[in-house]
């Protein structure tokens, strides 16, 4: 039975095509499962029941999906297409961070920590996308709290990992001083 995600909430990307709850897109979120390492670990109805909460929408190319600075407690899932990640540097130059691809979920920390977005997302083609907002996920948490608890530890593993190769990438740098 699928949850109204929308219900009782201002909508996210109003001037996108919405296209339901991500429970549409179960099949092909277990068939790329390799390249999500959010659901990494979980199998058909785990993923189903986390997509029960999970509004999608789609984006055309060149489409601002997450803004540096702007408040965010919803992380994103991309299904199909590709983004690119800009991050402000120290001198307020807009840098290319990264290309995401189907499988990767940018906005965790804003999900988790509710601080203002890190970087810019803005689709170099059009796009599928899931949210996962952090009422939904409390939601989840309420529903099903050992799933919960399961797709937090994934969760984190994912931010640790990108933490990690961002400390590398820093060190290959230089010193900082």
């Amino acid at each position: 039975m699928d949850m109204d995600v929308e219900a009782g909430t201002a909508p996210l990307y109003p001037n996108l095509e919405s296209l339901g709850a991500a429970t549409a897109f179960v099949d092909e979120i277990v068939d790329i499962v390799e390249s999500v390492p959010l659901f990494q670990g979980l199998d058909a109805e785990e993923i189903r029941t986390i997509a029960q909460f999970m509004p999608c929408f789609g984006a055309p190319s060149g489409e601002t999906l997450l803004r540096e600075g702007e408040p965010g407690d919803y992380l994103l899932l991309l299904l199909t297409g590709q983004a690119q990640v800009w991050k402000r540097d120290g001198k307020g130059q807009n840098r290319k961070i990264t290309l995401v691809t189907p499988g990767t979920t940018l906005g965790e920390m804003s999900l988790i920590d509710g601080q203002p977005r890190f970087a810019t997302c803005i689709t170099t083609m059009p796009v599928d996308f899931a949210v996962l907002r952090r009422d939904d996920f409390s939601r989840l948490l309420e529903t099903a709290p050992r799933l919960c608890a399961k797709f937090m530890l994934l969760l984190l593993q994912i931010m640790t990992q990108r933490l990690r190769e961002t400390s590398n990438r820093m060190l290959q740098l230089g010193p900082l001083v």
